[in-house]
């Protein structure tokens, strides 16, 4: 979520060339409807945002939409050591350089994959012990 129109955009390109798909909000209000719609895997949120700020959408967000990794994306780095950036998976002041956002997305996506794959491990063990007992 960013409310600048030509970052917002730049993220876009820059995210769909690394292989993902991107739905775009402007707005706190527009990204908890795109949630809504359609969940995601993975959500970067700026936190001065017109409508409704960033720190009001991260808590909609964490409070119904559980197990979705976060991730502050915003040019004030004091908001680090603040207690709205503790409750977000990861924080990343903006810079001309996506490296450090495009390299947060990768950890926090393959980590969240590894989860699944853990997840479902632990499901087929558990349905296979059954079976054994039957």
């Amino acid at each position: 979520m960013e409310d600048d129109d030509a970052q917002r955009f730049l993220y876009q390109e820059e995210l769909v060339e690394e292989g993902y798909k991107v739905v775009l909000a402007k707005n706190g209000k527009e990204a908890l409807k795109c949630l809504e719609e359609s969940l995601c895997d993975l959500i970067v949120l700026d936190i001065r945002m017109p409508v409704m700020n960033g720190t009001e959408v991260l808590g909609k967000i964490i409070s119904k939409y559980k197990g979705i990794p976060i991730i502050l994306h915003t040019a004030y780095p004091e908001y680090k050591g603040q207690f709205v950036a503790l409750t977000a998976d990861a924080f990343v002041v903006k810079s001309a350089d996506l490296s450090p956002l495009k390299a947060t997305i990768k950890e926090w996506l393959e980590t969240k994959s590894k989860e699944r794959r853990n997840e479902d491990g632990r499901r087929t063990k558990t349905l296979a012990r059954r079976n054994e007992d039957s």
